[in-house]
């Protein structure tokens, strides 16, 4: 039994970490960001490291000063019901129904997209899909060995590739940052970035993958729950360092290259102009193989974790199934297309991140404020009505255009932050003021 990991294995752990988190978005967003916030960069950077990396990170911290096993474990302060209800809708989400699907539409648009004609696309996104997520399968079936897959082999792979074309791109740039912000990130950046930060969905991976770390922790020998927690802590600490690092040179190479193109509909067609421009048709070959490898070993680990805590939650379902759905499902959802799939994903993400981050924060307080449930019930339940609010604001226009669309418009605009995407914050605020006064009448009662 070791009392502590060696550097060297907590070294393959935030890799394994980074690998886990750095998937399909984390590419295609901070490019996409840059391209929009042009002499605003750094002010947007700022917003998108906020969401991308601070919470990530605090999500992280907090499954290790919690010591919990994951994200029900961590939800329960709640209580057990909605334990369930979020964890399930937080893996669906991060799982087979949207970060999944989009690993393989990313990987397709922007590796092989290229090497086809239009007439060939859809029937090559299909054989791709199926292909893609039986390899992911394949990997997934073993979840004891995702520290070698991932941390020892496609992640090294991936940043060798991945800096390649970073390098050239800052060497020889095709523009300068002195552009004109365009949309929201000209009026106000940080909030801009801010608000981008959700489409990468990290905060809510770093709940998912808290068992993942953990588990990985535990087969290398270390059993002590208070080591874990500082082993997992550090692990994040590693990965959160290298991956604000390549936010702020991919938000850089996506402004520079408004020197030479136009603006993109996303970050994915961005970086394959980039790749063809620097590097021609071996250019295409490279951004594949990168883009392949960030969203498979991204793909892996979110198979294992949707197994993993499928199985722990409903024991009589069997690993083995749960991760066969969560490759069957996504394979037939992927033909739907990148574009549609932000934004069919972002009303949920807007709903769900409130409720992640109110339990994150809660996590990290825990060692000043406790983990009493009046105090995270209370909190949460403040905050529900508000997170819903702030998803129904993302439906399309067309719906919202409707009575009761404009009604929730109205009610929406009533709460304090609305304005800035921060509507939940007051009431969540209020929640935990009330949950904690509530924990001090209920401990001099029983005292």
């Amino acid at each position: 039994m070791k009392t502590r990991l060696s550097g060297r294995n907590l070294l393959f752990i935030g890799t394994m970490l980074f690998g886990l988190f750095f998937g399909a978005g984390n590419l295609i967003f901070p490019v996409f960001l840059g391209q929009q916030a042009g002499q605003n960069l750094w002010l947007a950077v700022l917003g998108l490291l906020i969401t991308g990396i601070g919470l990530p990170l605090l999500g992280v911290i907090g499954i290790g000063l919690t010591r919990s096993d994951g994200v029900f474990e961590l939800a329960a302060h709640v209580s057990q019901p909605y334990a369930k209800i979020f964890t399930v809708v937080l893996y669906l989400t991060l799982g087979p129904l949207f970060a999944m699907p989009r690993l393989a539409t990313t990987a397709f648009q922007i590796g092989l997209v290229p090497f086809l004609k239009s007439s060939q696309q859809p029937i090559g996104l299909l054989i791709f899909s199926v292909a893609f997520f039986l390899l992911t399968w394949l990997l997934a079936r073993n979840p004891g060995k995702l520290m070698t897959y991932i941390g020892k082999w496609l992640t090294p792979i991936f940043l060798l590739l991945l800096g390649c074309l970073i390098l050239i791109a800052l060497i020889k740039p095709l523009g300068t940052l002195a552009v004109p912000a365009r949309s929201a990130y000209a009026v106000n950046p940080v909030l801009a970035g801010f608000t981008e930060g959700y489409n990468t969905m990290d905060a809510l991976a770093s709940l998912a993958f808290g068992i993942v770390v953990v588990d990985a922790i535990r087969s290398l020998g270390v059993t002590d729950p208070a080591q874990i927690a500082t082993d997992t802590i550090k692990a994040g600490l590693i990965s959160m360092s290298l991956m604000a690092l390549i936010y702020t040179l991919l938000a850089l190479v996506g402004t520079l290259s408004l020197g030479n193109f136009h603006t993109a509909s996303n970050g994915g067609i961005t970086l394959a102009q980039l790749a063809n421009y620097y590097f021609g048709p071996f250019g295409n070959a490279l951004l594949a193989l990168i883009v392949i490898i960030a969203c498979l070993k991204t793909a892996v680990g979110l198979t294992s974790a949707f197994g993993d805590t499928g199985h722990s939650l409903f024991p009589k379902l069997p690993y083995l199934g749960l991760i066969s759905f969560a490759c069957l499902l996504p394979a037939v959802l992927a033909n739907i297309g990148l574009t549609q799939l932000i934004n069919y994903s972002t009303p949920v993400l807007m709903f769900l991140y409130p409720l992640a981050i109110v339990l994150i924060l809660l996590a990290v307080l825990s060692p000043w404020l406790g983990q009493s449930r009046w105090l995270f019930g209370m909190t949460t339940a403040w905050t529900i009505i508000p997170a819903a609010l702030a998803g129904a604001m993302a439906l399309p226009a067309s719906l919202l255009q409707q009575p009761w669309g404009q009604w929730l418009q109205a009610v929406n605009s009533a709460l304090p932050l609305a304005s800035l995407g921060l509507g939940w914050t007051v009431p969540a605020l209020i929640g935990l003021i009330l949950g904690w006064l509530g924990q001090q009448w209920a401990d001099r009662r029983h005292a």
